[in-house]
């Protein structure tokens, strides 16, 4: 085989030549350009970036603000110094990590697993601290420390610990704060949340988290390949902000006496300033201890909470529902007066049970029931046929619901707490739909004594009793009271009593029925416990069936004084003890005890005694 061989003079070998130095140059002019951009006209901007990949940005977490109640002396929860444990997975030499995580875990005394959640395989790689462990006391870090050489890409910081003293029934009302999920992260990450921030979870805590909260700080510094500081003079601090103290309408000292009140018994008190919609008390047994969460036990202490049949997470003031029995009453008496649907003097007679349908309906006086009643009458007795009789011949479905709906029933009332719920007023319409059933006579008979499908909260009949007091006003209950300067204690906002709904039934209507209210201790139902002599109170007594054999809800919801020249000094009480208890009509008697403490400035033991209520006080209650 021989070779090619070029003819003379062929100019195509230069050609070439001359071709593949051209692209040469062209690459080198290229390039050559490019440094000078990179190096020159963008120099700043490329030496900021190469700066910004040395830079270490560690967060200062902000002091949450404190919360206080009206009186704003000693703080409801405040914070404490304590921990966080954080791992950068990128720090940690490649193959170790397995076993520095099951290290950390030992000294932390925590599970393994508790740190692989929140560390994933496909989280090795990233240089951001990922928060392991928090509320870990000063003992452990020390120990953290001590090993310090032979735990890379470990880290601790200060993170203030959210607690508290003992708050008793205030934990539905204060809540609790707990480390942000990924949901909550992906709902608020615009409005500056970030992973590992701690964020209000219930109550008060969550409805102004943003106001408690305040603004964190962070610490940019320079370091090297190994995450060492190089210089403290490109360290810039940002000083975190503390958040705002809040403070509570709640009386700390009527709050204790509806508590032990209550006592332990399944159930809610309300106390109301009905003039500005001020909430001075609110109890829900049972309640939990909000301070299980700063607890390292990967949720053990909260699962036992969540599964325990009593649901003490249920704040059972607005967000539990229960048939308002006879006191409905009101709603009734109210419709009966407006409308003008049956003479306020004349009579039904109450026989002690009355035939309907194929049913027969009996008062809770039987035989022979309360004889010929008025309408003062047998609000004051609690007459279930007369208001049987009255509400179906009468009055008729349609303007109870209406009557109901104008008190508030079936309507949320905009509390500044997370979670209510609005109850629920039933119509013919609503029971068509739902049962394919034409509402009856006996359904307008039910509800009309407050049973049946009708269900309120403790709060709405707080509310409904307000209503009466301010002649057709509801002021929007509420909670906070005041938001301060965390430094100065300076007042930055006070809340103002917004109007929730206004009535036009005329006033003359709402004061009789304050003076059937009244009726109601002094001559009728609630005579015996609630007749006391420090404040004159008018009220109106409920027993609601639900089912439980000798066993009822108990309600009451009342106000005092029943007359008075300072609208100001008017509390509403509202008390239901649930069915679930051993039947004792408790509502009336927890509220004499309320009532007492509060006007004759009394605690509880003093009220119990000056009521001579000792004898109905649990053998265990007396020794303690």
């Amino acid at each position: 085989m021989t070779s090619m061989q070029f003819p003379s003079g062929d100019p195509r070998p230069v050609q070439r030549i001359r071709i593949i130095a051209l692209v040469f140059i062209l690459i080198f002019v290229i390039y050559s350009l490019k440094l000078f951009s990179m190096q020159i006209m963008h120099g700043e901007v490329y030496r900021n970036r190469a700066e910004s990949i040395a830079r270490r940005v560690t967060i200062i977490p902000a002091q949450r603000g404190e919360i206080f109640d009206r009186t704003f002396t000693q703080p409801l929860v405040f914070n404490t110094d304590s921990f966080a444990v954080s791992i950068t997975p990128a720090e940690v030499p490649e193959g170790t990590i397995s076993d520095l995580i099951g290290r950390v875990a030992r000294i932390l005394g925590i599970s393994r697993d508790q740190i692989d959640r929140k560390i994933p395989v496909q989280y090795y790689y990233l240089y951001q601290p990922v928060e392991v462990a928090a509320h870990v006391p000063f003992a452990t870090i020390a120990a953290l420390a001590e090993q310090a050489d032979s735990l890379p890409g470990v880290s601790w910081q200060s993170k203030p610990m959210r607690t508290s003293s003992e708050l008793g029934s205030l934990s539905h009302i204060v809540g609790y704060v707990g480390d942000i999920t990924r949901d909550e992260l992906t709902m608020l990450y615009n409005k500056g949340y970030q992973q590992g921030d701690m964020i209000g979870k219930a109550g008060i805590e969550r409805q102004y988290d943003e106001l408690l909260r305040g603004k964190e700080g962070r610490e940019t510094r320079t370091v090297d390949v190994r995450g060492r500081r190089v210089s403290s003079e490109h360290t810039i601090r940002e000083t975190p902000i503390t958040g705002k103290n809040l403070v509570l309408s709640l009386d700390r000292r009527i709050q204790s006496l509806a508590e032990q009140a209550l006592g332990k018994r399944i159930g809610s008190v309300v106390v109301l300033r009905p003039t500005t919609g001020e909430i001075l008390a609110m109890v829900s047994y049972p309640w939990y201890d909000p301070t299980i969460f700063n607890q390292n036990d990967n949720g053990a202490a909260y699962q036992v909470l969540i599964n325990d049949p009593n649901k003490p997470f249920l704040n059972r003031a607005i967000q539990s529902s229960y048939p308002p029995a006879s006191t409905f009453k009101i709603v009734m008496t109210t419709g009966i007066l407006r409308e003008k649907a049956f003479s306020t003097e004349q009579t039904v007679d109450c026989l002690g049970e009355l035939t309907y349908g194929d049913r027969l309906w009996r008062c809770h006086i039987r035989k022979p029931g309360h004889g010929r009643l008025n309408l003062q009458q047998a609000m004051a007795q609690s007459c279930d046929i007369y208001y049987w009789v009255v509400g179906r011949e009468y009055l008729g479905v349609e303007r109870i619901v209406s009557y109901a709906r104008e008190y508030g029933y079936g309507e949320l009332t905009g509390i500044d707490l997370p979670g209510e719920i609005a109850g629920f007023i039933p119509t013919p319409q609503w029971k068509d739909r739902r049962f394919h059933e034409r509402w009856l006579g006996g359904d307008t008979m039910n509800m009309s004594i407050g049973q049946g499908y009708t269900l309120v909260t403790p709060l709405q009949m707080a509310n409904m009793v307000a209503m009466t007091v301010n002649e057709g006003v509801i002021y929007e209950p509420h909670i906070l009271k005041e938001v301060r300067n965390p430094l100065t204690g300076a007042v930055e906002e006070t809340v103002t009593p917004q109007v929730l709904h206004q009535s036009d039934i005329e006033k003359e209507i709402f004061r009789t029925v304050r003076r059937d209210m009244r009726q109601v201790i002094s001559e009728g139902t609630a005579r015996f416990p609630l007749n006391i002599k420090s404040v004159e109170i008018a009220g109106k007594t409920g027993t609601g069936e639900v089912g439980y054999q000798d066993r009822w809800h108990s309600w009451f919801a009342a106000f005092a004084p029943y007359q008075t020249d300072d609208p100001e000094e008017q509390v509403v009480v509202s008390v239901i003890v649930e069915a679930v208890n051993k039947w004792e009509w408790w509502a009336t008697y927890a509220s004499a005890i309320i009532f007492q403490g509060i006007f004759a400035d009394q605690p509880y033991e003093e009220a119990v005694a000056a009521l001579g209520f000792q004898y109905l006080m649990p053998v265990q209650s007396r020794r303690e």
